[in-house]
């Protein structure tokens, strides 16, 4: 019998992920790659591979040696002006702004429809899958799958290049593992 998974993957590290700032859309950096390439160890056989657009997930994809499809349900959110800032700078610059996104990252259920339209998507595929997303992506994915409320989201951690599995039931998806990296 053969067990259909889904393996989330955050992106690796970039020059911004480093500093704990909101990454802007840009490349990783030599740490980021080489975990990436760590990844290529332990996905195993993988008959879907899918990519969120920015160019992080897409670079982790390809040093993992995947071939990933973008597809726009894995998409972040725009970090809007908080592009490089950290939250220590954000607070500073957009005290109820932050205070907003830390009570309710996902406001308008956008990442959440997302999130259960591409879960929906993946599992009628066979075999493994992986998609290379975001960590609001991962943290999501795992609350719907557990049936978790949202407020639950900011207790999940989701390192870079970490690998999330969830195995496929009749009903929705089981957690087998999360934020384990191949470190």
């Amino acid at each position: 019998m053969t067990v259909d998974r889904l393996l989330l993957v955050r992106s690796a590290a970039t020059a911004a992920t480093r500093r704990a700032a909101f990454a802007s859309d840009e490349p990783l950096d030599a740490a980021g790659v080489r975990a990436a390439e760590r990844l290529t160890d332990v996905l195993g056989r993988v008959d879907v591979a899918r990519s969120r657009p920015a160019r992080r997930a897409r670079m982790t994809a390809d040093a993992a040696g995947l071939t990933a499809a973008v597809d726009p349900d894995l998409a972040g959110p725009d970090p809007r002006s908080w592009a490089g800032l950290t939250l220590e700078e954000v607070a500073v610059r957009d005290p109820a702004g932050l205070r907003a996104w830390l009570d309710d990252p996902d406001p308008e259920g956008d990442l959440r429809a997302r999130v259960v339209r591409f879960l929906g998507h993946a599992h009628g595929w066979s075999g493994t899958t992986v998609a290379v997303t975001h960590a609001g992506w991962v943290r999501t994915a795992v609350l719907h799958a557990l049936d978790a409320p949202p407020g639950s989201f900011w207790r999940v951690d989701v390192a870079p290049a970490s690998l999330t599995v969830l195995h496929r039931r009749d009903r929705g998806w089981s957690v087998g593992r999360v934020n384990w990296t191949a470190t």
